[in-house]
């Protein structure tokens, strides 16, 4: 397992991680898989474009509009629970293979950390199967 630091700077926020996991693939290892995996309960992982910026623009200002931060509703009493909401749906990690040593993404696809409860310093772990 490998573990990366992730600082985000907002509430919520998404940061491509692909170049930090493409540089954590172990030497040698020609094909198998990498779980990209978030062990926090308000961020999540996911792939998506990385070729025009405002689509992480829309994914957050979607992911408010269907998960407002304060609904009169909530009861949880950190006062985060759209965090959590945000965090299940968009799910906690992300199975991708590994082809000649490389992450086999396609031409458009990128890894991001979604942060929903932020600033904060959070890990990603990583795990190597071959």
């Amino acid at each position: 397992m490998i573990e990366l630091e992730i600082k985000t700077r907002r509430r919520c926020e998404i940061v491509d991680v692909t170049s930090l996991v493409s540089r954590a693939i172990p030497e040698g290892m020609k094909q198998g898989f990498c779980l990209v995996f978030s062990p926090h309960t308000t961020a999540g992982i996911t792939v998506n474009e990385n070729a025009d910026p405002d689509v992480k623009h829309d994914f957050l200002a979607k992911l408010e509009a269907l998960v407002p931060e304060k609904e009169s509703f909530y009861r949880h009493a950190e006062g985060n629970s759209d965090a959590h909401l945000k965090a299940s749906m968009v799910g906690f990690s992300q199975m991708l293979p590994v082809e000649n040593g490389t992450l086999d993404l396609g031409v458009w696809q990128g890894i991001y950390f979604c942060e929903f409860d932020g600033p904060r310093t959070r890990r990603v772990r990583l795990y190597f199967s071959a």
